[in-house]
């Protein structure tokens, strides 16, 4: 990680630290500014004119507006209108691996150095790149827990120092290591304060009685090379005893980066920031979550989970490392109340990703692009000029940005104090008088105390009027029209305005004219009281090249139709009109009646004089540049002709010689076709009858015959069966005069 001129150090807590405006309202002259610095501060887009005699000496906040709007009323190029602007004052080029164990001529950021000029509510943009090199020199501080329950992790890393030294140097070249150790405030309640626990914290202990006195924080080794010199004073180490937990970690920290005590978790992070100094807590599962929560108040920080021997220490080590490795994220330092700033952070995807100042996925040599925007809410009351840094979290490399706000008018440098512009009497300023107490007047050529009725008179229209048409204020028998947030109010009486003209669907001159005191002056190719009446007759032309088919006339661009039954929008549509067919009509059948003479018949000749008579045999139905007519004449032949416009306005006419007539047909051939048909259709009828019959005359038998065959039993056979007779034996005997009775009769 990065190597700052003052060591960097990594803490561990068990732990330790690796150091790597409205629609239509025109906002510039609705702001009353009556100044140039107050025009600036409107808005970025509002511009002040400091011409002389620019505009009406009636409305001092007209020299406010749009730069458009100025150049438009003839201020040409006089007029103040800074924009916000970057420029890059050292740019050095990154590097792609560290080069020299100091690590000073290692560029890891660019540009250095930027200087910002800003006009309040206008950004300005710039670029910086930051790349991870490789073999950066990287120092490791391992300050260790030594309370008693770290006992067995202190057995465990012994030899830490070696194998660490080993697995970095796969990493970085140049790496070494320093170490400390705390317990915690040796004040109660945190530790043992009685008399008796001075010299032996663990008297009482039955686990482990011996122990040596509690202490805050001991710096044992600093920075070096040597590992063997950190693995000897690893095993000089004993553990003490403390009263409660968490122990005094964050003191521990804070004094091993700058010597300080008794620390916030803001004054931590602040001073770990400011020495590029990345921490990394190493704590138990069951602390995990705590110290995670810590990561969002200290920038550059990473946590890892702690084995309960400390085995796993070295891989937690690397694992840190390569986590603070793959990221890159931006720190703004000393940035000025009243500066916005705005990141898009451009990461190895290739997205960009705006409102984000952190690239996370990173390998060593990649970069990370950024695009900063500045905007100044206001402008500074004393200090016009402010520094601030950017500087990626645990990085030596910073961007220093100085910044300068455009707040003041270049035209004010060149004052002109009792100026003859201002008679005598004022400050002549960017185009305007600064009149001296107790002078008025846009010249200051009133003086405060003299009669004003004589001049209040010469700001009446006429005897009666309101002083200034009520929109202005008499000052020097001149008026000084108020401003409108609708428009302009100008004249000599303010008796003029841009916005009370006629509006068409509420757009002022129905947005084809400009208004001039109350009257809408049109555009070129526009008429009316509201300029809504267009003078192009192009939309009313018809298919046919006739001004709204000659059924109506073009109105305003659009076709009005005077032919009864005629809509449409070029009155094309009239069902109830003669069409052309009927117009030709009496032109063809004159032609047919004088079929041997036509030329010598006046009449025809006025019916057919804008016509090109054809005469064919047969006429082409298809012809699609045609239109096709037929009618039927007395004879009930049908006529037809077609009929084409010709460019000279005349029509060709295609008529054929003779009507198309049909012969008569045969009555006799008709009856018995008819009675032929009848006899046909009832044959075949009753064949089919006959067919259905038959059909269902089968199934039935079919039927039939199928029940018969699965009854069970014939009827000789069936035991349900009885015959009609019966015969029965009887028995009997009964006694007839004293005489048996044996079946005979006497």
């Amino acid at each position: 990680m990065p190597r700052a001129p003052a060591p960097l150090y990594a803490c561990l807590l068990g732990l330790c630290a690796l150091v790597p405006s409205l629609p239509g309202l025109n906002i510039c002259t609705s702001g009353s500014a009556t100044s140039c610095e107050e025009c600036l501060l409107i808005h970025p887009k509002c511009a002040w004119c400091f011409k002389e005699d620019f505009g009406s000496l009636r409305s001092v906040t007209s020299r406010c507006d749009l730069e458009a709007n100025l150049v438009k009323n003839g201020c040409g190029g006089e007029f103040e209108s800074p924009a916000s602007s970057t420029r890059v004052l050292r740019s050095l080029p990154l590097s792609s691996k560290g080069s020299s164990p100091t690590s000073s001529d290692v560029i890891q950021m660019t540009p250095q150095q930027v200087a910002l000029s800003l006009r309040p509510g206008d950004k300005t943009t710039f670029q910086l790149q930051v790349r991870q090199v490789e073999d950066y020199p990287v120092d490791l501080y391992y300050l260790m827990d030594l309370s008693l329950s770290m006992k067995d992790d202190l057995d465990s890393i012994r030899n830490l120092g070696t194998k660490l030294a080993e697995e970095m140097r796969k990493l970085t070249s140049n790496f070494r290591l320093g170490f400390g150790s705390f317990v915690d405030k040796n004040i109660s309640p945190f530790s043992y304060t009685a008399p008796r626990y001075q010299t032996n914290p663990c008297i009482g202990y039955k686990l482990f009685p011996n122990c040596v006195p509690s202490f805050g924080f001991r710096h044992l080794l600093p920075l070096t090379d040597r590992v063997d010199s950190f693995n000897e004073e690893v095993r000089k180490q004993r553990v003490s005893r403390n009263r409660d937990a968490p122990e005094g970690g964050f003191d521990a920290i804070l004094q091993a980066a700058v010597c300080k005590d008794y620390p916030s978790l803001a004054l931590l992070g602040e001073k770990l920031a400011e020495n590029n100094i990345n921490l990394i807590f190493a704590v138990t599962k069951s602390h995990y979550m705590l110290y995670k929560n810590f990561t969002a108040l200290i920038p550059g920080t990473t946590v890892e989970i702690l084995h309960g021997d400390s085995k796993n220490i070295i891989q937690l080590i690397i694992n840190a490392y390569n986590s603070i490795r793959s990221k890159v994220e931006l720190s703004v330092w000393d940035q000025p109340e009243d500066l916005n700033l705005f990141f898009t952070a451009t990461c190895q995807d290739g997205m960009s990703y705006p409102g984000q100042r952190k690239c996370e996925g990173l390998k060593i040599g990649d970069t990370a692009s950024f695009e900063v925007s500045a905007e100044a809410r206001s402008c500074p009351g004393k200090h016009a000029e402010h520094t601030f840094t950017l500087r990626p979290v645990g990085f030596r490399d910073s961007l220093e940005v100085g910044v300068t706000y455009s707040c003041r008018c270049g035209c004010s440098t060149g004052l002109e104090p009792d100026s003859a512009r201002c008679s005598g009497n004022g400050t002549y300023v960017c185009g305007l008088c600064d009149c001296n107490p107790s002078y008025l007047g846009t010249r200051c050529e009133c003086q405060e105390g003299e009669s004003q009725s004589g001049y209040q008179n010469l700001c009446r229209e006429a005897e009666g009027k309101p002083l200034c048409s009520g929109r202005g204020e008499c000052s020097c028998n001149q008026c000084s029209c108020f401003e409108s947030e609708f428009g302009k109010i100008y004249g000599a009486f303010c008796q003029c305005d841009n916005f009370s003209c006629a509006r068409n669907r509420g757009v002022l001159c129905s947005g084809h004219g400009e208004c001039h005191c109350g009257e809408c002056k049109c555009h070129a190719g526009y008429i009316g009281d509201n300029c809504n009446c267009s003078t192009d007759i192009s939309t009313c032309l018809a298919k046919d090249g006739q001004i709204c088919s000659d059924r109506g006339h073009c109105v305003c661009g659009q076709c009005q139709c005077t032919e009864p039954g005629a809509f449409g929008e070029t009155c094309e549509k009239c069902p109830t009109c003669p069409d052309a067919c009927s117009t030709k009509r009496d032109c063809v059948e004159c032609l047919l009646l004088h079929v041997g003479d036509p030329a010598d018949n006046q009449t025809c000749q006025n019916l057919c004089k804008d016509e090109v008579i054809t005469w064919v045999d047969t006429i082409v139905k298809d012809d699609q540049e045609a239109a096709l007519c037929f009618y039927k004449t007395a004879k009930d032949c049908v006529m037809m002709f077609a009929y084409t416009e010709l460019p000279s306005g005349r029509a060709n006419l295609t008529v054929l010689r003779e009507p198309e007539c049909g012969t008569a047909p045969n009555a006799t051939t008709i009856l018995l076709a008819v009675v032929g048909s009848i006899l046909l259709i009832g044959i075949a009828l009753l064949a089919i009858w006959k067919l259905l019959v038959t059909i269902h005359d089968r199934r039935e038998f079919a039927k039939f015959q199928s029940e018969r065959s699965r009854a069970r039993y014939e009827m000789a056979s069936n035991p349900l069966y009885r015959k009609p007779i019966s015969t029965h034996t009887v028995d009997f005997t009964f006694n007839k005069f004293n005489k048996p009775y044996n079946g005979t009769v006497d």
